[in-house]
């Protein structure tokens, strides 16, 4: 039996290094760097032109809704070989071209044909499974990014990552802590540190730590009860 999600299970995860934020945009969320998907890509199915390629099919500029506004629209087809067939997608990318900015100002933006080619073939390449994992929507879940770094920090390494050594310096503050007001105010001195370290509060090793942090302030809430 063929397996029809072979190529998009191969090509669907997407570290956390090689995405960024979407910014300039009404809404907010992740995308996939683009030349990391070439890279994926040559990966996957061979140099580029040789396993694998894309065509501009077509290009235009249409006027927006308001008086200046142009977008520069392209139209992109992916082809690549796959179990000796040749594929081939095709996806649409536009661009501000031209337009008015909140300050009133007016704008041409030189790099839009090259901007609207790259959107056009990430989009061309997701349709093949590419980020499949981003534009699924699993990279909203905060678990899921978590495993993703993990998984990384454990094929990469050669020996204790940052993150690890500091849980292991903290846990060890923590368990000197005298009383539960001194670890309340050492956990909040380090907040910022936490955030640099650790993805999110599903973090592996965030989670090692809170834990101990929870279970010294039980210990030091009872001792002190006891002594009252």
């Amino acid at each position: 039996m063929t397996d029809n999600l072979a190529l998009w299970h191969s090509v669907e995860r997407t570290p956390k290094e090689h995405t960024k934020a979407i910014t300039g945009k009404s809404y907010s969320g992740t995308s996939p760097k683009p030349h990391y998907l070439v890279h994926k890509a040559t990966e996957t199915f061979g140099p580029c032109g040789i396993g694998w390629g894309f065509n501009i099919v077509s290009e235009r500029i249409e006027d927006g809704a308001a008086a200046g506004e142009r977008m520069h629209i392209a139209l992109v087809r992916v082809w690549y070989e796959w179990n000796g067939k040749r594929g081939e997608v095709e996806h649409i990318g536009g661009t501000p071209f031209s337009g008015v900015r909140s300050s009133g100002k007016t704008f041409i933006d030189e790099d839009a044909p090259k901007k609207s080619v790259t959107d056009a073939l990430v989009k061309a390449l997701s349709m093949i499974g590419f980020a499949g994992d981003i534009f699924m929507g699993r990279y909203d879940d905060s678990k899921y990014v978590a495993e993703l770094v993990a998984e990384a920090k454990a094929s990469e390494r050669t020996g204790p990552t940052a993150a690890e050594t500091y849980v292991a310096q903290c846990k060890d503050i923590v368990r000197a802590c005298a009383n539960t007001q001194v670890l309340k105010d050492w956990w909040a001195k380090e907040a910022d540190m936490r955030g640099h370290l650790f993805v999110g509060k599903d973090d592996p090793d965030f989670q090692e730590l809170w834990k101990a942090f929870i279970a010294r302030g039980d210990e030091l809430a009872k001792q002190q009860k006891e002594a009252a």
